[in-house]
């Protein structure tokens, strides 16, 4: 193993680096679908992808991250230490399950610490049949000139507007419209697209490739923001059909855990959302048996987080504005608040990161090995 700080990196150039690294020192190669643009740094961006097993293994596991970009930090840091875990490495292997570690999926959101790709869109929220009618969030619409202000810091009368709907509708109420998902509003908050974006399209390949073959496949997605500081909520993300739901409560409510949550249940962190990636397996891989699990590691204040998020997009919307009327002190000042809602520095945390990935992990391999 290496130290657990060591497997954390502050930026995506340095956390790429350190993936790569790990993928060398575990004696693996090494896949890399570069994205199109260059990084906050001019760096080059790239999905990063290592399988530690057997291409045509039976049993497949994928851990994954930076989904929402930022996030990364976060998921980078439990890849790195897996790739650095001989334990881990040697009990995978034993039960025959191949471990695929797809790095960054959003890469350009990781370099410039924002939560959504490129094109400003949640790619969690992008995989829906676009050939279809899109769905509706009318009461979005309602909120959208509330979230977004023409000015940043919002003024008190802004402030007050949206406490108000806070104290009338609950913020639980709220988070569930706002997070769910919507594709009316490019420039607005949780937008899912009006078509597949590059990391859409590069995810759906990754799964082509290596998971054609798997009979069963597990997908642990490394997510932060949500939650309890340092708390790991592991929340289903699957099929709704009860047989996989109760495939992931039996593989992981034991071993101390708290019991597996589905969004929008009420014990849930999260709302219900559309057009999640774990979707992309249905088409792509028909074959498996799919289970599915999201990690969501707290934070700060859900309220901090949301308040992160709209500086980050008003400073996307504005920053070329010549009458903007903020100075690079702010803009620093944002970016801030948008690793701190999705990272956190400390060693402890960063522990408690490891630590409860790792049980998530060895509990996906036990259930894969039960399922013959």
């Amino acid at each position: 193993m290496i130290p657990i700080p060591d497997a954390f990196a502050d930026r995506y150039a340095l956390a790429r680096a350190r993936f790569i690294a790990g993928v060398a020192t575990a004696g693996l190669s090494l896949q890399q679908y570069r994205h199109p643009l260059k990084g906050r740094e001019g760096e080059e961006l790239a999905v990063d992808v290592a399988l530690d097993g057997a291409m045509d293994a039976e049993r497949l596991l994928i851990v994954s991250s930076g989904c929402h970009g930022v996030e990364g930090l976060c998921g980078s840091g439990v890849q790195v230490f897996a790739l650095h875990d001989d334990e881990w490495r040697a009990k995978a292997r034993a039960q025959g399950v191949a471990v695929l570690y797809v790095h960054a999926l959003n890469p350009h959101g990781f370099s410039f610490l924002r939560r959504v790709t490129n094109e400003n869109v949640d790619l969690n929220r992008n995989f829906i049949d676009f050939g279809q009618p899109l769905p509706a969030n009318p009461a979005y619409d309602e909120l959208h000139p509330i979230l977004l202000p023409e000015q940043w810091p919002p003024t008190l009368q802004n402030e007050m507007a949206l406490g108000k709907l806070v104290s009338e509708h609950g913020e639980a109420a709220l988070q569930a419209v706002i997070s769910r998902g919507q594709y009316q509003r490019p420039d607005g908050l949780f937008y899912g697209g009006q078509e597949p974006t590059w990391s859409h399209r590069t995810l759906r390949s990754i799964l082509q490739r290596y998971g054609s073959k798997a009979s069963r496949i597990v997908w642990l997605d490394l997510h932060t923001g949500l939650g309890p500081f340092g708390f790991c909520e592991r929340i289903y993300s699957g099929r709704n059909e009860a047989v996989s739901m109760q495939r992931a409560i039996d593989w992981w409510s034991g071993g101390g855990a708290t019991p597996v949550t589905v969004a929008g249940d009420g014990d849930s962190a999260s709302a219900e959302l559309t057009g999640q990636m774990h979707g992309a397996i249905d088409k792509e891989c028909p074959q498996a048996q799919f289970t599915g699990l999201t990690l969501e590691f707290g934070t700060i204040p859900a309220v901090q987080v949301l308040q992160a998020l709209r500086a980050d997009h008003w400073l996307h919307l504005h920053a070329d504005d010549a009458g903007a009327g903020f100075d690079s002190s702010l803009e620093q000042q944002i970016h801030a608040q948008m690793r701190a809602a999705f990272f956190d520095e400390s060693d402890g945390w960063k522990g408690l990161v490891i630590s409860q990935s790792r049980q998530a992990m060895f509990q996906a391999v036990d259930g894969l090995a039960r399922e013959g």
